[in-house]
């Protein structure tokens, strides 16, 4: 943090293929999955935090944006648009 840079050995990733179902050859029936290391997602986590709160705190973030707030999602906000459109 000091030195405005992330470890190289953060950065690295284990990655493979996690097959879905349906036809071996087809691509789109696999999905990537990759493994990082525990720190670099509890940095990436604490980050995320910092700057969340901070554009709750500068009102850039208000109550109807539900995507980027924890314990929120699109289904409550598909759920609550559909709850001011009924009254």
């Amino acid at each position: 943090m000091n030195n405005n840079a992330i470890p190289g050995d953060w950065k690295k990733a284990v990655v493979f293929t996690i097959y879905k179902g349906g036809f071996r050859s087809a691509i789109r029936n696999y999905r990537l999955f990759s493994l990082t290391l525990l720190v670099y997602k509890q940095m990436e986590d604490v980050i995320v935090g910092y700057v969340r709160h901070l554009w709750i705190m500068s009102g850039w973030i208000c109550d109807s944006h539900h995507d980027f707030r924890p314990g929120y999602s699109c289904e409550n906000q598909v759920v609550t648009g559909c709850q001011i459109i009924a009254y």
